[in-house]
């Protein structure tokens, strides 16, 4: 029996709880594939191979698929790719595992150092000449907890030990090893593989705020006439949602969710007023309104709890501002310009601390001062429990106009730039069908949102009660959904699978837009889904292009040249085939991708696709939700009850 460096990496691997690696193989890996095919042949793994591997025919949908897979478990997977450029191809989801703290390991081969046969595994095809570059790492160092080179056999369970530790100790994040394919190929007695094990590497403990803070902040959310609750990922860890409800109830404190990447509290809390991605809106209209009059301002767990040149805490340091963050709390990785929440004149503490852990604190000490001495109760809390009171009606009152608004939207024609209506589909018509659809599964359902210019909407109208059900990238780079849709089922499936009991989701639901649909490179993440037979709902939110850049332009040129544009096309963020320069209230009929279609091809018909348009001439407001009815009902029992995915591809107004 032969094991090689590739076989203790696997071992170490598995002996640290990764058990899943998706994976894109190249000409340095050879060690590697041979290691799995022994596996596979040793009545050691039943024909299986530990990791599980998970072929990726496309880089960038491999690690989205370990970043679903870490969401949805909170354990990281692995991602194997192909030297300088399997590293590269990796693109985008890199930011999007680094900007949303996802622990994952990534392993890349190198290639070989030697060229005449000195050593096993030299050089031998005419590509390792070319894919030798000076600094593999620098491709994505920046964005990594920690890069190191494996250079024997002898050592890999530490370095794997090491790196998985820095990976899940906050802040989280990717971790990047690579080897040269020598090394990897290096023969290693038959003993070391046998003897090797691994004590599972102990992470940072959770950090508390120091008595001083906890009690100047607690004192602070007591006094105060109009706290403010602001958090955009304290629910990652889904223990911190319930502690997060009990202080706003408490203290009546209102929350507000400004980018958010997860169901950091329940939409039915009557406190929470909103959420938000800071762009022009109802929802950015009524934050603003709420963070002007507020005194004092708890940001807990946010990248940006605000944008300066939009809205921000009063300028003359009347609002004292706490900031928690477990991990980074001065965003160090921000390099240009500054991390301007935490320079704000009312910034007061800037702490490094659990979420969980503060909060609990900050609930103790509440608790002790509301319900403590009756002598001190007389003295001192009868006004603060009139300010309670207070707020509680005007919390209440604004929850409740926030419904309203999402109600009527959900039930009216759409309005077209002229303000006329038109009976068209609309977002929220399209979320209030889903959620009718999905009601009996709601307790089971994931949303991955990657609606880009429309993740508010999608949001608000999803309506999210669940800690856990409900999921962005926690970054900016697009193409994310359609990978973590897969790592996500794979993860629950694993995790259950172990526990020996029902899966989580029922349901898993990509809602994007038909830019990120294209970003997700839809080919490669549905054949992966048929192979591995990982079923999910995909409802594409068709705008004819990317609404995102033309808002960006806006925004800085409202009356310049662009803003005069007759067509998406001819702005060229437009995805229509026909160069249409005429003016036009919706274009419905507009010629693009059959983005359904492509996924049905991708997987030889396995999945199942449909278009849903409708014109505005033609229809009523009881015929848009006939068609969304019937065409979200009939994917949805597809995806359930077939084990099939489904794509709906919504036409919406133009961009």
């Amino acid at each position: 029996m032969v094991y090689t460096t590739s076989s203790l990496f696997l071992k170490s691997l598995s002996l640290a709880g990764i058990t899943h690696a998706f994976v894109n193989w190249g000409s340095d890996h050879p060690a590697i594939l041979e290691e799995l095919q022994r596996q596979r042949s040793q009545a050691e793994h039943k024909g299986e191979t530990s990791p599980r591997v998970i072929t990726c025919p496309n880089e960038m949908v491999a690690l989205s698929a370990a970043q679903g897979y870490a969401q949805v478990t909170g354990k990281p997977a692995a991602v194997i790719i192909h030297v300088d450029v399997g590293t590269q191809a990796l693109a985008g989801a890199i930011h999007n595992v680094d900007r949303g703290r996802v622990p994952v390991l990534i392993y890349a081969g190198a290639s070989p150092f030697t060229s005449r046969s000195e050593m096993k595994g030299g050089r031998n095809e005419w590509i390792m000449w070319l894919q030798d570059i000076p600094d593999q790492t620098a491709i994505v160092r920046q964005y990594m907890r920690y890069t190191a080179q494996i250079n024997s056999g002898r050592n890999v369970v530490q370095i794997v030990k090491r790196a998985l530790q820095i990976a899940t100790s906050e802040p989280k994040g990717p971790v990047y090893l690579w080897a040269r394919r020598e090394v990897m190929e290096e023969e290693l007695p038959v003993t070391l593989y046998d003897l090797l094990s691994m004590k599972p590497a102990i992470t940072v403990a959770p950090a508390a705020l120091s008595p001083v803070d906890a009690r100047t902040i607690s004192n602070a959310l007591l006094t105060a006439l109009h706290p403010l609750i602001i958090t955009s990922h304290a629910g990652r860890n889904q223990d911190v949602v319930s502690s997060m409800v009990t202080l706003s109830t408490l203290l009546a404190i209102p929350i507000f969710c400004t980018c958010p990447s997860t169901v950091n509290v329940p939409f039915s809390h009557p406190y929470v007023l909103g959420i938000t991605y800071l762009s022009p809106g109802p929802a950015t209209d009524s934050f603003e309104e709420q963070l002007r009059a507020a005194d004092t301002v708890l940001v807990l767990d946010s990248d940006i709890p605000w944008i300066p040149s939009k809205c921000a805490p009063k300028e003359d340091g009347s609002a004292r501002i706490f900031i928690i963050d477990g991990g980074d709390p001065l965003k160090t990785n921000v390099a240009m310009g500054t991390w301007d929440a935490a320079l704000h004149r009312g910034v007061e503490l800037i702490c490094r601390a659990d979420a969980e852990v503060a909060v609990g604190q900050l609930i103790d000490i509440v608790k002790e001062n509301l319900l403590g001495d009756p002598l001190k109760l007389e003295t001192f809390t009868t006004e603060i429990k009139n300010r309670i009171e207070q707020r509680v009606q005007r919390n209440k009152h604004v929850h409740d106009k926030w419904v309203t608004r999402l109600n009527s939207a959900e039930h009216v024609p759409s309005v077209t730039a002229d303000g006329s209506n038109i009976n068209i589909i609309t977002i929220p018509h399209i979320m209030r069908v889903l959620r009718e659809v999905t009601a009996p599964i709601a307790s089971t359902s994931l949303i991955v949102n990657e609606a880009i210019s429309n993740y508010g909407i999608v949001w608000e109208h999803a309506r999210p009660e669940l800690p856990g059900s409900f999921l962005t990238s926690g970054g900016s780079s697009l193409g994310y959904a359609l990978g973590a849709c897969i790592g996500a089922i794979l993860g629950d499936l694993a995790t259950n699978t172990a526990r020996g009991t029902m899966k989580n989701y029922n349901l898993v639901t990509a809602i994007v837009g038909d830019g990120t649909f294209m970003f997700g490179v839809p080919s490669s993440a549905f054949w992966i889904a048929r192979r591995y037979n990982t079923p999910f709902l995909t409802i594409v939110l068709n705008n004819g292009g990317w609404r995102s850049p033309k808002l960006s332009m806006l925004a800085v040129h409202p009356q310049g040249y662009g803003s005069n544009a007759l067509s998406a096309e001819q702005l060229s963020v437009g995805f229509s085939f026909d160069s249409n320069d005429e003016p036009s209230s919706a274009r419905l009929d507009r010629i693009s991708p059959n983005y359904s279609q492509i996924a049905v091809a991708a997987t030889d018909g396995w999945a199942w696709g449909r278009r849903v348009s409708l014109s505005s001439k033609e229809v009523t407001m009881d015929d848009v939700f006939t068609h969304l009815n019937e065409a979200i009902s009939e994917a949805v029992r597809v995806v359930i009850q077939e084990n099939r995915c489904a794509v709906v591809d919504c036409v919406l107004q133009t961009l």
